[in-house]
């Protein structure tokens, strides 16, 4: 279907599945690091459309409890679709602003790539404090969609990157804002890593990236010149290619 611009966008949900295979090495870090275990109540905010909620409801087994919370009708259905499986998932549709739980809920929380979309991180961060038990777990990934590399035409790189940052993507720089946020929301901050995704193919790369409607969008919006931009991507088709995205991973816990 077509956004603003008139460029055609994927199916969120399946582009939300893709764009998980793709993670792989960031999601099994952030997992382990929320350290389950069975009859553990964990909360994934922006859980989409529940791609990594089966694997948190083993670890919790049926005496714990997994609450997805999303926004979207759509990521809601796909993602109660697991309940059926598992009588530990519990979806429920709730803004991340104003979460659908009690106060003390969880003793985990994660989100994952959902805080760069929200409209008030500090907001956020604030309902994941109240959110959970005293000496509760947070564990967040983001990516820092300025720091995208892709081999090539560097000035094209940087002008993607710039009207990406700019007009795309709510909160581009999250990733490496999240200890200063964590620890102005009341947290206490355990540690931060990074964890860089290299593609090589640039299908699979055009996809989950969206370079080339991203580029358009550009064009169009008279960021990038459409011959500047045609020239760059059918250099990235043709060429031996290679992109890298960095993801930031917090570790943080709600003081005793």
């Amino acid at each position: 279907m077509p956004n603003a611009l008139g460029v055609p966008s994927p199916d969120k949900v399946a582009y939300m599945a893709d764009a998980a295979d793709l993670g792989r090495d960031y999601k099994h870090h952030l997992l382990v690091s929320l350290d389950l275990k069975p009859g553990d109540t964990v909360l994934d905010v922006g859980c989409g459309p529940g791609t990594d909620l089966p694997v948190m409801a083993d670890a919790v087994t049926p005496s714990g409890r997994v609450i997805g919370v999303d926004v979207d009708p759509a990521m809601v259905a796909a993602a109660r679709s697991f309940s059926h499986f598992y009588p530990q998932i519990d979806i429920r549709r709730g803004d991340a602003h104003a979460l659908p739980v009690d106060p003390g809920t969880a003793g985990r929380a994660r989100m994952d790539r959902a805080l760069q979309h929200v409209e008030n991180p500090a907001g956020v961060l604030a309902e994941l404090h109240k959110a959970l038990e005293p000496g509760g777990l947070l564990r967040i990934a983001e990516p820092d969609w300025d720091a995208l590399l892709v081999d090539g035409d560097l000035e094209m790189n940087r002008a993607f990157n710039r009207f990406v940052c700019s007009t795309m993507v709510r909160n581009a720089t999250i990733g490496r804002e999240l200890p200063r946020l964590a620890r102005e929301a009341g947290f206490e901050v355990e540690g931060v890593r990074a964890v860089t995704t290299v593609l090589r193919d640039f299908v699979r790369a055009d996809y989950t990236l969206a370079l080339t409607r991203n580029t358009e969008r550009a064009v169009r919006a008279g960021a990038i010149e459409r011959a500047d931009g045609e020239r760059w991507l059918a250099e990235l088709r043709e060429g031996d290619f290679l992109a890298s995205l960095t993801i930031f991973l917090l570790s943080a816990r709600k003081p005793l």
